[in-house]
């Protein structure tokens, strides 16, 4: 048993995974060059020291092309494991992403299938509108896509080990926030965890519950996840008791442990970074509005960035992102109903 931050917790995942099977490679810009930082956030530092540079690729700056050598690998049998130094760079390989990769097991009737995980940190810190998005909805939307973000260390490993091993192609979203890499982040949240010396998998499609409440049912990934278990905090010293729900994956989506606490709650509160206007608590909305609405005692509350490009203003962005401040307050409100 080790204590390990995220970032540590998604290398050890990766090596082990590249021991494992010799089809598993990283590709990404300074993936693990003299000097450099191992990706954006130091998870690929020192790989190349023990798997060298044929597994370790490092590629000049051009998303579209880590996207396409991905795509391609993946289809003959390679397990691409992409890094962006951010997420916004998702929008640079679109056209691979959705009509490549996630059609493709479609169209040939199964017989294709494209095994990559793309790694791309998300979230606001103080980088201003193109380096700042939690763009999560944006795949969730695509069939053939899976949407992975974890907010632990425990979440990261488990959660990447099975990314690698899946055959469907993994989008897989890490809060800058929460890395605690040696590249430090002003505002960061401390999201260690101890980790088993055994090998262990986290299964997509289940939700984690990481707090226990009976009066508002809050469901938040990444950073917010976080937040909301501060804000539940405070608000349990003034009689309001909240059940805080991870969900760990947005595609699959543990529709199941969120409508098992409504039952007892009888209110739902979603809060994430994503803007407000068709963020992935948009169609979690719709999903029990849909099926399960008579389970609740008041309307369903959302929490989200507002719909405004991320400022690069400190006090601005920190205006714009749900704080626990606001998420306490809206909680209040909701309670009250």
């Amino acid at each position: 048993m080790a204590v390990m931050s995220i970032a540590d917790a998604l290398k050890s995942a990766i090596a082990e995974e590249m021991r494992r099977d010799p089809t598993v490679f990283c590709i990404g810009e300074d993936e693990d060059i003299p000097g450099g930082m191992g990706g954006a956030f130091t998870v690929t530092k020192g790989l190349a020291d023990e798997f060298g540079f044929e597994r370790v690729i490092n590629t000049p700056i051009s998303e579209i092309l880590i996207a396409g050598v991905c795509v391609g690998a993946a289809m003959v049998g390679m397990r691409p494991v992409a890094d962006l130094q951010y997420s916004d760079f998702l929008f640079c390989m679109m056209d691979q992403l959705v009509n490549q990769a996630a059609k493709m097991c479609y169209m040939s009737g199964g017989q294709v299938k494209v095994p990559m995980v793309m790694r791309a940190p998300c979230g606001a810190t103080n980088r201003g509108a193109q380096h700042a998005q939690s763009p999560e909805s944006y795949f969730v939307h695509v069939p053939g896509l899976k949407v992975v973000c974890p907010s632990t260390a425990y979440d990261a490993k488990g959660l990447m080990k099975q990314a690698i091993r899946d055959d469907n192609p993994v989008i897989f979203f890490e809060h800058k926030l929460l890395y605690g890499s040696s590249r430090k982040e002003a505002g960061a949240i401390n999201a260690s965890s101890e980790i088993p010396d055994e090998e262990y998998i986290i299964p997509f499609g289940k939700a984690a519950i990481r707090r226990e409440g009976k009066d508002i049912t809050i469901v938040a990934n990444l950073l917010m996840s976080h937040r909301a278990i501060q804000a539940a905090e405070i608000l349990e010293k003034e009689g309001i008791s909240c059940e805080v729900i991870d969900p760990r994956t947005l595609v699959p989506f543990d529709y199941d442990t969120v409508i098992e606490s409504l039952r007892k709650t009888g209110k739902l509160m979603i809060i994430h970074e994503d803007h407000y206007n068709l963020g992935w608590g948009a169609q979690l909305a719709a999903y029990i509005a849909e099926h399960e609405i008579y389970l609740l005692d008041a309307p369903i509350c959302r929490v989200a960035a507002y719909d405004t490009p991320i400022p690069f203003s400190p006090p601005l962005e920190e205006y714009v992102i749900p704080s626990t401040e606001r998420i306490v307050k809206t909680a209040r409100v909701l309670a009250e109903m």
